[in-house]
C-alpha cells in the first residue's frame, strides 16, 4: 500500500507532462487566402484551373491561396488589394 501513493502521482506527473507536451506542438487554426501569393508560390491547386502549388503566373493572382493564420488574411494589404477568403477575379 505504500507504494500506491508514490505510483499515483507519477503517473499524474506522466499524464500532466505528456499533455503539455501536446500542447506546445499544437499548431494555429490556418485558412485558405487568396490574392497575397507571388508568382510561382501558391499551395496546391487554383479555382480556375491551375494544377497545383507553385503554379500562379502573376503575383497577387486572385484564384491562387496560400494558408495564413486564421484571422490575417483580410487584413494582409498587397498592391492589388487585401486578401480575399474566396477567389476573386484580378
Amino acid at each position: 500500500m505504500k507504494l500506491a501513493a508514490p505510483a499515483f502521482a507519477a503517473s499524474i506527473a506522466l499524464g500532466l507532462a505528456a499533455g503539455a507536451a501536446q500542447a506546445a506542438d499544437a499548431k494555429p487554426a490556418m485558412e485558405k487566402c487568396y490574392g497575397v501569393a507571388k508568382a510561382g508560390k501558391n499551395e496546391c491547386a487554383t479555382n480556375t484551373g491551375l494544377s497545383c502549388a507553385g503554379s500562379a503566373k502573376t503575383d497577387y493572382q486572385g484564384d491562387a491561396w496560400v494558408m495564413v493564420k486564421a484571422g490575417t488574411c483580410t487584413s494582409i494589404q498587397t498592391p492589388r488589394g487585401p486578401g480575399s477568403l474566396a477567389a476573386k477575379p484580378r
